[in-house]
């Protein structure tokens, strides 16, 4: 197996706690904003409209979506998706998540490069995920030594391919939250809409910070784990 009697729980308390915290904030920040209406009393759908109206976007539409914290922007089919609280919503973390995904949708239509490299990924770190879940059951039940390398080299590789999609996300999803908050400052919000936005964005960002630094770390374990094998 790759993994040895070092690589448990406790060897991952330190990324477990920060996710646990940044968990926390994302929920209380959004849980605290999600009660307040925003200075314009105007729903995350429209404010969207707004946006891509404003940026000479006129190829992406705005659906609703079933879920909490579900929204997204679809770059393949160009629509933003709205979870049925944002998409209705007159909150400031509504029109804060809106802004957000219209700021993905303003990447892809200036060709930003961290989004085309981004989504370019998609497609090995999704196999990468599916391959190594195989790998580590595979690890179970097959001891040979020279199999077993095999199996664990082919695992670190998964773990750099995962990390390095962590690692390029995070420009890609703070840059569209400074969008976001420029966006909501330059359209005549209070500065209550403003602050709020800024800090439940924030606090989403570091969501993304969490992951990839929970990449990082399993992959640091396995290099370390590799250099014991030799």
């Amino acid at each position: 197996m790759f993994y040895g009697y070092d690589y448990g729980i406790f060897a991952m308390l330190p990324v477990i706690i920060l996710a646990t915290i940044v968990q926390f904030r994302l929920n209380s920040a959004y849980s605290k904003y999600s009660k307040i209406s925003n200075g314009k009393g105007i729903t995350g759908a429209a404010i969207v409209e707004m946006i891509l109206r404003g940026a000479a976007i006129y190829d992406v539409r705005v659906e609703q979506v079933n879920g909490r914290l579900s929204d997204h922007y679809d770059p393949t089919k160009k629509v933003v998706r709205l979870s049925d609280a944002v998409y209705n919503g007159t909150s400031i973390a509504s029109i804060g998540i809106a802004a957000h995904e219209c700021g993905h949708a303003i990447q892809h239509n200036v060709n930003y490069f961290p989004l085309r490299l981004r989504s370019s990924a998609v497609g090995i770190t999704n196999f990468s995920s599916k391959l190594l879940y195989i790998l580590i059951l595979s690890s179970f039940f097959f001891y040979s030594y020279s199999f077993s390398t095999v199996i664990f080299n082919v695992a670190t590789i998964c773990y750099a391919i995962i990390f390095l999609f962590q690692l390029i996300t995070l420009p890609v999803e703070f840059n569209a939250s400074s969008r976001a908050v420029e966006i909501i400052e330059s359209n005549g919000f209070t500065d209550q809409d403003i602050s709020g936005v800024r800090k439940v964005l924030n606090a989403a960002a570091m969501t993304y910070v969490a992951s990839a630094a929970t990449a990082l770390w399993q992959l640091l374990r396995m290099l370390s784990r590799a250099r014991r094998r030799r």
